[in-house]
Order: structure tokens, then C-alpha cells, then sequence
């Protein structure tokens, strides 16, 4: 579990120590004396107090019993295998607030249900881990739309969260990978080691492997007063309040219109306030409810803040590249090297973003720090004049791009 995030916390600091020393001038003091100035200096606030708040809801709502009280529900209203793998689908993309919430709800969820239908671990695991990404890629309410929006370099005339509504269309790698979920269940259609794990699973062997893998996990904690509504009401409440946060600090409530003010909206901002409400929804709920003690609840808060250290770091980490790089100057070779470029070449610009931001995800394992990364050139590259089409095609390419790399990484957190 700790090989994938030491393998990209050791990467990214040995670039941001590596363009630490060439922005010095290969001065030691001055190298340490700019990393923490450029960290500092990187850094969003604000997205780190959402995934901070995401990470005590996500553990509240497991230790309620909400999500297996949903499993069990879904266990009775589930008959068939094909049923089983729709229902993790559309679970998977109804739950696009954050990929890890997707992942560890929707896994701890839809995991008895799928045993049950002989669907084998590795066909559950691809199933969540290719609906987690693509759908939080391209819902506005996301810790991925405040992601890509604190990416857009600051002091710029881009609107990073308008910005981003207008990648969404564009996103084919998402759009796709969605799309052959649904077709590839409704086919029952497998092939390759896939099929080799779900032929296995129609025998009752789920794991394909003497080993066992997680065989005897369960994440479900059995609470008795634990009801479905512990865990559908706070992320419809979690959805509401940040759609009301964004419109919030994009001015609705002062005049503007709710399209203007949705898009003029700071989405860290938003999410935050959003998160923060429907943390004190959920304390009040569950007590209510009494499906927790106060001790209990409290016990969650500091849960929570470890289950999110990893993306902090990674956060963190890649905002310092993305900062040392804007310092070194990449941006503007890449301006002045496109600048200089054969028309032709503008027009292949998409495809060979989407290559890179491939490769760099694969390589790191991070689609949020490819994001940090790339994205302050691209929007440097093609501005927000007669070029901004392609600049929103680029993005999404991108964007594309990151997400597609991220998963075939085997070092992907």
C-alpha cells in the first residue's frame, strides 16, 4: 500500500530539489531557502481544507453503517450478475464528488453484492477504478474541478472553473471510458486476463490466485441503527451545499445570474463552504439519529485527516513542481517554441498534450500533479484571445490525457 505514494513523494521532490538547485544556481542554502519560499507560495488553501473535510465525511458515513445498510439493501433488489456489475456502474457515477470517495464507498458497497454473483475481484476493481476518474473529470461539483481551476496560473485573465465547464464535451477519454463500462456489461462481453478472472469466478474462484488478495477484508462497519438514508442524505446534502457554495462566491446572492454566477464561481471556495456545511448536516444527523456516540464522531475527525494525507502531499508536492517549473521559465520556451511552429504543427497540438500528460501521469502515478504541471503552459501557449478554442481543447486533452495515463500507472495512488 505505502510503495506507490513513497515511489511519487520521492519523485516529485527530487524534481522540485533538482529545479530548486538550477533556479539558485546550484547554491545550496538559497535551493533549500526557495523550495519552501516556492511550496509556500504554491499552495491552495483552500483545496486542502476540502480534501481534509471529504476525508472525516467519507469515514462518517462508512462508520455509520450507511454503506453497508446500502449493501445489503442492494442485495435484495439485485438477481442477476448483469445487474450487479450495471448497479456498480451507476453507482460509480452517481457518486462524483471525489474519486477516493467513489472508490472506498462503491467498492465497501457493491462488494457483497458482486460476490454473490460470482463477479471476480479484478472485474469489480476495473469496473470502480475506470468510473471513479473519468466521471469526477467531468462533474463541476468535484475535488477535481477545484483541482484543475487552482491549476490555472494566477493573475490570469482565464476563468479556470469556465474554463473548465467548456473541456467537459471535449473529453472523449472520459466520455469513452464510461460508455464501454455500460456496453461491456450489457455484452457480457470480456477478453484477455479478464476473462481468464471472470471464468474462474463462474467456477466460485473470485481471485484467480492462491493468495487470496483482501479475500477476508471487510470495510463495512454493522451498525445497527445504520439505515441507507445514513449514506445517500449527506451526499445529496454534500452535492447541494457546494453547488450553493460556488454560486455563493460567484455572486448569485448579490445580483448576478446563477448561469454568471456558476461560472465566475471560486470553486475552492465553494466546496469548502459546501464541505464544511454538510459536515455539521452529517454531526447533527447521525445524532439525531443515534447511529453514533460523540466520542465515536470525534473519533472520525482525526480518520479522516489521515485517510487524506496522501493527496495533501501529492497536492502539495506537485503545486511546488508546477511553481519551479513557471520560475524556470518552461512556459515561455513552450510559448516562444509554438509560437515559431508551422500552422500545421498548432493543429497536432491537442494529440501531443494528450501524449505527454499520458506519459507524465504514467510516470508519476498523479493525475492532479500532471494537472499543476501542464496546464499553467498550456494556458500560457494559447491565451485567451482567437485562440481560446484551442486552448479548451488543449485543457481537455490534457485532461484526457492525465487520466488515461493515471490509469495504466501501476504506482497510481
Amino acid at each position: 500500500t505505502l510503495f506507490p505514494y513513497t515511489t511519487l513523494f520521492r519523485s516529485l521532490f527530487i524534481g522540485v530539489a533538482v529545479g530548486a538547485m538550477l533556479y539558485s544556481g546550484f547554491n545550496p542554502w538559497e535551493s533549500f531557502v526557495n523550495f519552501f519560499d516556492i511550496m509556500k507560495n504554491s499552495m491552495n488553501l483552500n483545496i486542502l481544507i476540502f480534501d481534509v473535510l471529504l476525508g472525516m465525511i467519507i469515514v462518517l458515513m462508512a462508520k455509520s453503517g450507511g454503506s453497508a445498510a446500502y449493501g445489503r439493501w442492494a442485495g435484495t433488489k439485485i438477481k442477476s450478475k448483469k445487474s450487479a456489475l450495471l448497479a456498480t456502474t451507476g453507482l460509480g457515477m452517481l457518486i462524483f464528488v471525489d474519486d477516493y470517495f467513489n472508490c472506498l464507498t462503491v467498492g465497501s458497497v457493491m462488494r457483497p453484492v458482486t460476490d454473490k454473483h460470482n463477479v471476480s475481484r479484478a472485474k469489480l476493481a476495473y469496473l470502480i477504478d475506470a468510473t471513479a476518474a473519468p466521471i469526477c473529470i467531468i462533474a463541476p461539483v468535484s475535488s477535481w474541478a477545484a483541482a484543475v481551476t487552482s491549476s490555472v496560473p494566477k493573475g490570469s485573465d482565464i476563468n479556470g472553473f469556465n474554463m473548465f465547464l467548456q473541456t467537459i464535451p471535449y473529453n472523449f477519454y472520459a466520455i469513452t471510458t464510461l460508455s464501454m463500462m455500460i456496453l461491456l456489461t450489457i455484452m457480457k462481453f470480456d477478453f484477455g486476463s479478464m476473462k481468464v478472472h471472470e471464468d474462474n469466478a463462474n467456477k466460485g474462484d473470485l481471485f484467480t490466485t492462491a493468495a487470496r488478495p483482501y479475500g477476508d477484508d471487510d470495510d463495512n462497519t454493522d451498525k445497527p441503527n445504520g439505515a441507507v438514508i445514513d449514506l445517500v442524505l449527506p451526499v445529496i446534502v454534500l452535492i447541494i451545499c457546494c453547488i450553493i457554495g460556488m454560486i455563493y462566491s460567484g455572486g448569485f446572492f448579490t445580483g448576478e445570474s446563477f448561469v454568471d454566477a456558476f461560472a465566475g464561481a471560486d470553486a475552492p471556495k465553494g466546496l469548502v463552504l459546501g464541505s464544511m456545511a454538510t459536515f455539521f448536516f452529517t454531526f447533527c444527523f447521525y445524532m439525531v439519529r443515534n447511529v453514533m456516540t460523540f466520542k465515536e464522531f470525534t473519533e472520525c475527525i482525526p480518520a479522516g485527516f489521515r485517510a487524506m494525507v496522501a493527496p495533501i502531499m501529492i497536492l502539495t508536492m506537485a503545486w511546488t513542481l508546477s511553481g519551479m517549473t513557471g520560475l524556470l521559465g518552461a512556459k515561455f520556451y513552450v510559448h516562444d517554441l509554438v509560437a515559431n511552429s508551422a500552422g500545421i504543427l498548432k493543429m497536432f497540438l491537442p494529440t501531443i498534450i494528450f501524449v505527454v500528460a499520458m506519459f507524465l501521469a504514467f510516470s508519476t502515478g498523479t493525475s492532479w500533479g500532471t494537472f499543476s504541471i501542464l496546464i499553467p503552459v498550456v494556458c500560457n501557449v494559447f491565451g485567451s484571445g482567437d485562440t481560446y478554442e484551442m486552448l479548451i481543447i488543449s485543457i481537455a486533452a490534457c485532461l484526457s490525457g492525465a487520466v488515461c495515463g493515471d490509469h495504466c500507472s501501476p504506482i497510481s495512488d
